[in-house]
């Protein structure tokens, strides 16, 4: 055998690790900076979210439907790389999120996320009565072509994965779609509605509350129109519909989506302050703004969110921007292809001249919630995949990718002020965890020395070893996972602790019965080696099997634990493999391996050199 072969391997494994700790990707700040382990809610403190469920009676919402948001809401968390996250439910319609570290981002993990695509019928300008002329609709193009986007925010746009569509007749170009198009101030045919959904009793209280607040004589005027009112070409318009202008958000969301259209005085500003899933109803026409600025009304929803099979954040190769890929179920897809020949074709004519895009066909509009987040022009008949392409960032392409993954809340919440949660507590705990680490490190090598000598070295060398292989893996597993260590975690190393003597009392008895048994210290290595590894790794298998079962069936700061232990536990087969059989070989030429005070193998000792020992007499020359 070779010792310095494995030293060495074991020295690379160090050094690569390492490495990546300082200069791997997320290494930020000084050389200190970078080898701090990112630290749990329990040692840190952290950021503490309240969810309450709104429900539009006022009651709490079911037990069922809590839980499952909970469940939704546990994974968006740690779909965004959050370890150690605890998200709870508090009474019968709270949810309380709690994530390590100040300042966490919390704000959208209570988004409803309900995705529709709803066709674009008809287009007008939403900042005010002001212009009441239809406005031309924004470019919102992130093709390469360089259109220029609406002002406010990113404007992703749905286009055709590689090779997943064709357009009419199979002579369609690729689909690039570029929702901006010519304002045409010549009235069009309205839309046909389609067939009214049955209205919800709560949300038809709130409709009657609210049309006996702005009178009759108003909600009769504004009820009659059949396109966004123009006050110059009518004036006594103006003073009708008057009473819409004191309407809250709360209360717009229950009117009709005609008169939110209609009604000049509902502007973009207040449509986009609307409650979480004021848009629910996929039967029915729907308002949303674009831009800030855009108002648009969109017919029924005939893709939903439910219709998606898979979303993935993802870097498009040729364009080298971030975009969602879209995977369709079975069913979805022929939804999505049916809805894309409708706006290529424009079915019945259903969208005015102003919604047209550039090239005269009809815009789908993807909707999240209350707001539009792309509304391209659609030029071909798309029969495969399709991404959500635009300004996106890494972080924000993952966030919308995890709530559509993870779908829909099934509840609506309103995010209560956010806490930050102390770390005073946090670092008596992790100062008090560190200290009963110390000391039980500390009473195993004490007692090492104390029965082994020259071998509590090794016992000694191999906890060093272990200790900084395991933080160099915190380090690294915190930025590139985002695992955390808590409490729970650092009890983990410590059970860890005792894992690892075990293996070295089993190498060394056996070494002292090999030695006891007549074999030479330096033959009896090997030896003990070959027959104590099988129950070595026996031992330590079963630890990580109960590290890995405890891990899967537990949640919270449990998981923690039994992570920590695994890692724990299988760095130390690494380091008895690398570096305690190896340097034992080395030990074994040494003269100070055969002493048995100096060695620590003791009366094994003493018992094979009196084995040794040859018989010694005086031999008396016969005389002649």
């Amino acid at each position: 055998m070779r010792p310095g072969r494995q030293l060495a391997v074991l020295g690379l494994i160090f050094t690569v690790l390492y490495l990546l700790v300082f200069f791997a990707a997320g290494a930020k700040g000084g050389w200190m900076d970078r080898l701090e382990p990112k630290l749990g809610l329990d040692l840190i403190g952290g950021t503490r979210m309240t969810l309450e469920a709104a429900t539009e009676a006022g009651q709490a919402p079911p037990a069922g439907s809590l839980e499952e948001a909970r469940g939704i809401i546990q994974a968006r968390v740690d779909g965004r790389g959050v370890a150690e996250a605890e998200v709870v439910t508090e009474g019968n319609r709270n949810i309380v999120i709690s994530v390590p570290g100040q300042n966490a981002d919390l704000d959208d993990v209570g988004t409803p996320a309900e995705l529709r695509f709803r066709k674009v019928l008809k287009t007008v300008d939403g900042g005010g009565p002001v212009n009441t002329q239809p406005a031309p609709s924004a470019s919102a193009s992130p093709a390469p072509s360089g259109s220029p986007a609406p002002s406010g925010s990113p404007s992703p746009a749905v286009t055709s994965s590689p090779g997943a569509g064709g357009g009419q007749g199979g002579g369609a170009p690729a689909p690039t779609p570029t929702p901006s198009g010519s304002a045409s101030p010549t009235p069009s045919a309205p839309a046909s509605a389609p067939p009214a959904a049955p209205v919800d009793q709560t949300v038809a209280a709130q409709r009657a509350a609210v049309e006996q607040k702005v009178g009759a004589a108003a909600w009769a005027a504004a009820s009659a129109l059949q396109a966004p009112a123009d006050f110059s070409a009518d004036p006594t318009l103006a003073e009708k519909l008057k009473p819409f202008a004191d309407l809250t958000p709360q209360e717009i969301r229950a009117l009709p989506a005609n008169i939110q259209f209609n009604v000049p005085t509902i502007t973009c500003e207040k449509l986009d302050q609307r409650p979480p899933g004021s848009i629910k109803e996929s039967k029915e026409q729907a308002v949303a703004c674009e831009g800030g600025q855009q108002k648009n009304l969109l017919d029924v929803a005939k893709v939903e969110g439910t219709d998606v099979q898979d979303a993935d954040g993802v870097m498009d190769q040729t364009t080298s921007q971030w975009v969602v890929s879209l995977d369709f179920t079975g069913d979805g897809q022929s939804k999505w292809t049916n809805l894309t020949r409708e706006a290529f074709n424009n079915t019945d004519n259903q969208c005015d001249q102003a919604a047209l895009g550039d090239e005269g066909k009809c815009r789908v509009a993807v909707v999240l919630d209350n707001h539009i987040i792309s509304s391209p022009e659609i030029q071909g008949v798309l029969t495969g995949d399709s991404q959500i392409t635009g300004s996106f960032t890494n972080a924000s392409a993952s966030e919308l990718a995890s709530q559509l993954r993870y779908g829909a809340l099934p509840l609506t919440f309103q995010a209560q002020e956010a806490q930050n949660i102390t770390a005073t507590l946090g670092t008596e705990h992790l100062r008090a965890g560190l200290l009963a680490a110390g000391i039980g490190m500390l009473l195993v090598v004490i007692y090492a020395f104390f029965y082994y000598r020259l071998l509590g070295s090794v016992i000694f060398l191999s906890l060093v070893l272990s200790a900084a292989l395991v933080f160099g893996a915190l380090v690294l597993l915190g930025r590139q996972i985002g695992f955390t260590l808590t409490l729970a975690g650092i009890a983990g190393f410590i059970v860890s602790l005792g894992v690892a003597a075990d293996s070295f009392v089993i190498y060394f008895e056996r070494l002292k019965d090999e030695i006891r048994e007549g074999r030479s210290p330096r033959s009896a290595v090997p030896r003990a080696w070959i027959r104590a590894r099988r129950t070595i790794i026996s031992a330590n298998a079963i630890s990580i099997m109960a590290a890995v079962v405890l891990y899967l069936v537990s949640v919270g700061t449990v998981k923690g634990f039994a992570f920590a232990l695994g890692l724990a536990t299988l760095l130390d087969l690494v380091v008895v493999f690398l570096f305690r059989h190896p340097i034992m070989t080395m030990f074994a030429r040494t003269p100070a391996f055969l002493s048995p005070r100096v060695s620590g193998l003791g009366r094994a000792l003493e018992s094979h050199t009196e084995n040794e020992a040859p018989t010694t007499g005086k031999t008396r020359v016969k005389e002649a």
